[in-house]
């Protein structure tokens, strides 16, 4: 049975040879070729919606309860793209969105509708507790003004008619379509247009009217979500039902939610996203064919992974988000990413936790350092304002870590203050150092638990955190000279949980627990994405460098439903982790893909299968092991 397994892994392998070579370590979709890899942005923008004005296309996308927020980005190509601006730069319309004894976490704006009409922009949105609201501006960079409306519309998608009408659909499995006034009040009662009929779950709608239908353009959501689209020559229906797209893609979830977009040379695309597991939700490019006049997305009814750019009429540079920042850049003008000493303000990458006290943060106080003082006495992470936060990339590797390191000055904590380096959602861990009758300690805290705690005596100290995408794990570590890390406390089990609802953080933080007045000074925030080593404080030598390939016996065994399983990987390469019945048919796949040298822990869920023997096996090019174990219900 061995061979048996082996050559179909060979098997698999040089029929996924392509791929590989594809997901290199690469900082970008624009493969410089006249191709893209996807996702497009590998990071959490997610519920995209997208126009073109001129020869500009502008994407908006979810921030929920980061400000400023409602981030727009720009591209010329629908490939690379370049921060625009933050539409709503604060929430003042209820104490949660300033942590003020409630939050809006997983609350706050959601799935904004982006349109341009009769020379201004507009942008429709709904929060679940405060209802609707309207941004507009005549410049996409803003100034934006925002408006609230006196009713909300739940997944909003706004619509100008070719008469002068305005509409929006919006709905959860059931969608309506109500008229609005100049003013965006409903000028209509609600009507019933459509109910979802193939699952429940039908939302996101985006509107267009295309060769004399009206198209609804929606999603039945979820981590195997699809795309439909409704169409109908009268906006009130009757609509006809059509799915579109319904693949789960390179990444393994569903192709879903998103907007259709004609380019300049009449090529139809649909940015579309694609659940990405902790790191959030990730915005995807895919080619649109009509089909009996159905825009029918991908290939073959595939998600393309790597395809031709679109055609634009001409050829724009790649570009790259921003991430890292010294805070020392020279002044810009406010439409520019980038920190900035003698200015208050950031670059676009970040955004604060709820509301931010602008009192207690500046980039001039100390020039070419980012000050935060505390604002507030809490408890916890969650309960602190003035955290800054920036989305994770994964930057289209499944094996190497997305790293950040963080230097900071910690001579003006205060007793109770507690400083460092998060990686935010639910749970969050972070390194910090915490203040405590006078003497600092460095601390590790994992999902509200001090893991680790040492004393130090020094003002400056550098965190690192690494958040591996192919494992969900974040790892934390501390320096005192940015070359040697000591890895620290454990490893962070990542989610996306619904709790939060926005993929994992990274964050910059300082909070008091006894009382206010410190403030901590970080000189710089650095991202790269490379396989790095760590020292044990306990044994000394080099941490997660296996010499030899292992396959540990899984724990526990008898287990019922799910049992954790252990292995190493001495050498960079193509593994695999699979899970067999005894007649040699996969019934798992636990891991598959490019692997650093590392150690790597697995779970085996069996809930959906009958009680028995399985065996699972660890193969590489040079290594294969199978070993037994037993699912007893």
């Amino acid at each position: 049975m061995k061979n048996k397994l082996k050559i179909g892994f060979y098997i698999l392998l040089i029929s996924l040879i392509p791929l590989i070579n594809l997901t290199g370590q690469k900082m970008q979709s624009d493969n410089g070729d006249g191709a893209y890899t996807n996702p497009v942005i590998y990071s959490d923008f997610p519920d995209p919606d997208v126009i073109l004005v001129d020869s500009t296309y502008y994407m908006v996308s979810t921030t929920m309860f980061i400000f400023p927020g409602v981030t727009i980005l720009k591209s010329y190509d629908l490939v690379n793209w370049e921060y625009c601006s933050n539409a709503v730069q604060q929430m003042d319309f209820s104490p949660c969105y300033n942590l003020d004894g409630c939050n809006r976490y997983s609350h706050g704006q959601w799935a904004t509708s982006l349109k341009y009409n009769n020379g201004k922009y507009y942008l429709l949105f709904i929060t679940l507790d405060e209802g609707g609201f309207l941004c507009t501006a005549t410049k996409p960079e803003g100034p934006w003004e925002l408006k609230k409306l006196p009713r909300g519309f739940y997944d909003p998608g706004l619509f100008f008619d070719d008469d002068g009408k305005i509409y929006v659909a919006h709905g959860y499995n059931t969608i309506h379509i109500t008229e609005l006034d100049t003013n965006f009040t409903a000028k209509s009662n609600d009507a019933l247009v459509f109910t979802g009929d193939i699952r429940p779950g039908l939302e996101g709608s985006h509107v267009y009217k295309i060769n004399g239908y009206y198209y609804l353009y929606c999603t039945y959501g979820g981590g195997d979500g699809f795309q439909v689209a409704l169409r109908s020559q009268n906006i009130y229906g009757p609509y006809e039902e059509k799915i579109v797209i319904r693949d789960n893609g390179n990444l393994g979830t569903g192709i879903h939610q998103g907007a259709l977009i004609q380019t300049q040379t009449g090529e139809w695309w649909s940015v579309i996203f694609q659940d990405g597991g902790a790191f959030g939700r990730f915005p995807t490019l895919q080619p649109v064919t009509w089909q009996d006049d159905w825009p029918m997305v991908g290939v073959n009814g595939k998600g393309v992974v790597t395809y031709k750019k679109p055609n634009v009429g001409k050829e724009y540079p790649i570009t790259i988000l921003p991430t890292s920042d010294e805070f020392d850049l020279p002044d810009l003008s406010a439409d520019k990413a980038g920190g900035k000493a003698g200015s208050t303000k950031l670059g676009m990458q970040w955004g604060w936790n709820h509301n931010p006290d602008s009192t207690k943060w500046s980039l001039i106080q100390n020039p070419g350092y980012l000050r935060l003082s505390t604002a507030k006495v809490v408890s916890n992470l969650q309960e602190a304002r003035n955290t800054l936060t920036q989305r994770i990339f994964v930057y289209y590797s499944r094996a190497l870590p997305t790293t950040a390191v963080v230097k900071l000055d910690v001579d003006s904590m205060k007793d109770g203050d507690v400083a460092g380096l998060a990686v935010f959602q639910d749970p969050y861990a972070f390194i910090g150092v915490r203040k405590i009758n006078g003497t600092k300690y460095i601390i590790m805290v994992n999902n509200g638990k001090t893991m680790d705690s040492t004393a130090i005596d020094s003002s400056t100290i550098y965190f690192r955190a690494q958040a591996y995408y192919g494992t969900s794990l974040a790892s934390f570590s501390y320096s005192f000279d940015d070359n040697s890390f000591i890895l620290f406390g454990n490893k962070l089990s990542m989610r996306f949980n619904l709790s939060i609802f926005t993929g994992n953080k990274f964050c910059l933080f300082n909070y008091a627990t006894v009382a206010t007045g410190g403030f901590v000074d970080f000189d710089w925030f650095r991202i790269s994405m490379s396989a790095t080593t760590e020292v044990s404080p306990e044994e000394g030598i080099l941490n997660d460098i296996p010499r030899t390939f292992f396959l540990g016996q899984n724990f526990p065994n008898p287990f019922n439903p799910s049992t954790q399983i252990k292995y190493s990987v001495p050498q960079s390469g193509y593994i695999t982790l699979k899970a067999y019945n005894l007649l040699s048919e996969e019934v798992a796949t636990l891991y598959q893909g490019i692997l650093q040298p590392g150690n790597y822990e697995a779970t085996f869920d069996g809930t959906k299968l009958a009680s028995g023997v399985y065996l699972y096996q660890l193969s590489a090019r040079n290594f294969i092991e199978t070993k037994k174990l037993i699912l007893l219900k």
